[in-house]
């Protein structure tokens, strides 16, 4: 089969390890799995950073790739409640463990060390096969696992969005973001974007936002808190300085969920706007497969479509690394695997 490959680590700060697109072997599915023939998969910041050696635990050689969606192929050993030729979609978030308020120490994200969706076939343990929505395409389906998994969990597990909430999103236009809209905006809330970016608001009001600002313009922070009258929830994938304008945002008593850090560490937080307004600050990453199931069933409830920004054939995998590192994107990078 053909697949993308990692082969080289590389130090963080280092230049990025290169990508090689090579034919190996189909895998065989073991006790409890399933082969799955992808019919397309998709691209993650996560994808980028594992080239930088950015992400602990790195082996090479390994197929990188979490998102994907694809036809059952064969039934391992001891598998049930699945059949060959089922559409599938691939929970990405594996070894959560029992605690559904963090992941175990087993936790891993699929792509990298563990065999990804860049490839023909992946064999993966049965516990994380779903049904594909039926209202989504297979470009579609592919986009969504772990940027709908991480957003649901952010919005709606921690964050308990209800009908009616304010909330803010920095920077939209990331997969996870605009999941993130989609998802609060089913939910009933008012959401409001900030990007430097004008296009990527009119996209986001297209979406459902109710607002948004350009973060360029001199008092955006101000315009932002005139238009919203602050936030009930602020879902923040960007950290750096925009992290204390969210606590100037918030509203009393108002939660902030952080599920990422592109703009680095949170310097000179004052300290006095988290404890006066009693904000409450919480991490998030990725979520347990049963969030995963009610993700699913809200994009189907509400009838919900990833925006899908590109598709790239697999073997075009490193111009569409390029095109997410530009950051102009709006939505997901899908992958188109080969017959």
């Amino acid at each position: 089969m053909k697949a993308v490959i990692l082969k080289d680590k590389v130090k963080m700060g280092g230049e990025i390890a290169p990508l090689y697109y090579e034919d190996v072997e189909i895998p065989k599915p073991g006790q409890g799995e399933v082969l799955i023939r992808l019919r397309n998969a998709a691209l993650n910041r996560r994808d980028v950073y594992v080239r930088y050696g950015a992400y602990p635990g790195i082996e090479v050689p390994s197929t990188p790739g979490s998102d994907g969606a694809g036809i059952i192929e064969e039934l391992g050993v001891g598998v049930q409640g699945l059949e060959i030729g089922s559409e599938v979609v691939i929970n990405p978030s594996t070894g959560w463990g029992d605690n559904p308020n963090v992941q175990s120490s087993a936790f891993l994200t699929l792509g990298v060390p563990m065999d990804g969706t860049f490839a023909q076939y992946i064999k993966i343990p049965a516990e994380y096969v779903f049904s594909k929505p039926k209202h989504l395409t297979w470009e579609e389906a592919a986009a969504i696992p772990l940027g709908g998994l991480t957003a649901y969990r952010a919005v709606v597990t921690k964050g308990e969005v209800k009908e009616g909430d304010t909330v803010i999103i920095p920077g939209i236009g990331g997969g996870v973001a605009t999941f993130a809209l989609q998802i609060a905006v089913a939910k009933g809330a008012k959401v409001f974007v900030t990007s430097s970016s004008d296009e990527k608001i009119e996209n986001a009001l297209a979406l459902g936002a109710t607002g948004g600002v350009n973060y360029r313009s001199e008092n955006w922070v101000k315009d932002l808190k005139a238009m919203s009258g602050g936030a009930d929830l602020s879902i923040d994938s960007i950290g750096g300085a925009t992290f204390n304008d969210l606590i100037t945002l918030a509203k009393p008593g108002s939660k902030i969920v952080s599920f990422g850090a592109t703009l680095g560490p949170v310097n000179n937080i004052v300290m006095p706007k988290i404890f006066l307004k009693q904000l409450h600050i919480l991490g998030s990453t990725m979520g347990t497969s049963e969030e995963f199931a009610s993700m699913l069933a809200l994009f189907e409830e509400h009838q919900l479509k990833p925006v899908i920004d590109k598709v790239y054939p697999l073997e075009e995998i490193e111009e569409a690394h390029s095109h997410m590192e530009k950051g102009s994107l709006f939505g997901k990078i899908v992958i188109s695997i080969p017959d």
